[in-house]
């Protein structure tokens, strides 16, 4: 039975501050209507979801011109109750096992080089969902061997058999999101636990680097829900604490009124000042910018960073 609107924003409640003006520098280009259609058409065609649409994201259009999407597995309802997500809330239905084949037939279909998969929470399963992680992993691999895959996990409640099983598959690219700074986890992300988000970075770089693989970490952040520009610097300090390689910020929306408001517009002079710490501090690649999100220019970050690798081995040897 589909689970009612009531019962996915149960927890939210709507906000009576009215929406400020979106500045000019948020304006988006609506991109080739060709492609898009292609790419709508063969998402519905395989009854796959993607975060683009649920999360109603802002370079939709930019990216879905350039045959560009990012999948989401285990349906279009989340068991959390995020303050800033679209995503559906409320009881799930059941993970569709011809999932992973679909997205690795829509990643070959699109002749994709480098493919970003992120998920729901599912908490209601014992695993989180990671075995089904695990099995689109290596469908999209087995499918598209030259591609590299970008996995933006959910926490699996701090469970580290879960996130083991994910990285047995052997992802590129391993995202864990901050989402905002460890004072306001608990307006923005009431159900998770700013530590225990550190700790998967943690513990999946620890791994990587154990086995001696190129896997890169890889996690963000909005911006404008009410952080200050030190406390995002103190939150890049302790991302590279746990290895972290890749950071993203961008400009938070408020999907609708149902979710958190924006309590300010970063300006751009900001974004690109906190690029500057972030290399600084040392990662490998900063993505900052008002519309940046996750997976925006995601496979740029990647090519980058494996770049920037290739020349420190090259003059360490």
């Amino acid at each position: 039975m589909p689970v009612s609107r009531e019962l996915r924003v149960i927890n939210s409640q709507p906000s009576t501050r009215p929406r400020q003006p979106k500045p000019e520098w948020l304006k988006i280009r609506l991109g080739d209507p060709t492609n898009q259609n292609h790419v709508l058409k063969l998402i519905e065609g395989l009854n796959l979801h993607t975060v683009c649409q649920e999360a109603r994201c802002p370079n939709i259009f930019e990216c879905w011109s350039d045959r560009t999407a990012t999948f989401m597995l285990g349906g279009d309802t989340c068991t959390r109750h995020c303050g800033f997500c679209a995503v559906n809330k409320g009881a799930p239905e059941a993970l569709d096992p011809e999932e992973p084949s679909h997205v690795a037939e829509a990643v070959k279909h699109l002749n994709l080089a480098h493919a970003v998969i992120t998920s729901v929470n599912r908490d209601d399963l014992p695993d989180g969902g990671a075995a089904h992680w695990a099995a689109t992993i290596r469908e999209v691999r087995a499918a598209n061997p030259a591609c590299r895959v970008e996995v933006l996990i959910p926490d699996f409640n701090g469970d580290e058999q879960a996130l083991n099983t994910v990285l047995d598959a052997q992802p590129d690219v391993l995202n864990h999101n901050t989402e905002t700074i460890a004072r306001l986890y608990r307006r923005v992300r009431p159900d998770a636990k700013y530590q225990q988000t550190l700790t998967l970075l943690e513990r999946a770089a620890r791994r990587r680097d154990e086995e001696g693989r190129g896997m890169l970490t890889k996690s963000g952040i909005m911006a404008g829900l009410g952080e200050t520009f030190d406390e995002v610097v103190e939150l890049m300090k302790d991302l590279r604490s746990v290895s972290c390689d890749i950071m993203t910020i961008g400009q938070y929306l408020q999907p609708h009124a149902r979710r958190l408001p924006v309590e300010r517009y970063v300006t751009p002079e900001e974004f690109a000042r906190w690029r500057e710490v972030g290399m600084e501090l040392g990662f490998r690649h900063v993505e900052s910018s008002p519309l940046t999100r996750s997976s925006y220019h995601a496979r740029q970050q990647t090519e980058g960073s494996v770049s920037l690798t290739k020349e420190s081995l090259a003059s360490a040897g």
